[in-house]
């Protein structure tokens, strides 16, 4: 007869590690992911789809018998399109992401500010607050 039993017994769930970790990968993916290479990529393939339109157009003007070689001088336009097109897209998708955070801030600070009144309308210790803090600034 045993004087002594071992049970090992896990003290996390196998099933919560996973989720644990999955969601920490996801957190990871996520914080990788720039807003402004996205938006750079996605002004670059405007630029590029708008270079291949207009060269699709120059092609298909001339006989079809050249259609391969045609095909191959498109492609080539749109890699020397992205190319050339690559840092000036990356500088406009920073300088559009830099408008629109202020523009969010502004508009944040307006709102916030709006809220503000409307209480100390409606409450006389925020307006008394408010006056306080007026007379102090003067």
């Amino acid at each position: 007869m045993t004087s002594f039993v071992h049970l090992e017994y896990s003290k996390q769930h196998p099933g919560v590690t996973r989720v644990e970790s999955a969601l920490d990968a996801a957190q990871q993916m996520r914080q990788g992911f720039s807003s402004t290479r996205g938006l750079a990529a996605l002004l670059l393939s405007a630029i590029v789809a708008a270079i291949m339109v207009v060269a699709y157009e120059v092609m298909d003007s001339v006989a079809e018998g050249h259609l391969l070689l045609m095909w191959i001088t498109m492609w080539v336009v749109a890699f020397a399109a992205l190319a050339c097109f690559a840092g000036a897209a990356r500088s406009m998708a920073v300088s559009a992401k830099t408008a629109l955070d202020g523009w969010s801030r502004r508009l944040a600070a307006s709102r916030a500010d709006e809220r503000l009144w409307a209480m100390a309308k409606t409450d006389p210790r925020v307006m008394a607050d408010l006056q306080a803090a007026r007379t102090r600034s003067e």
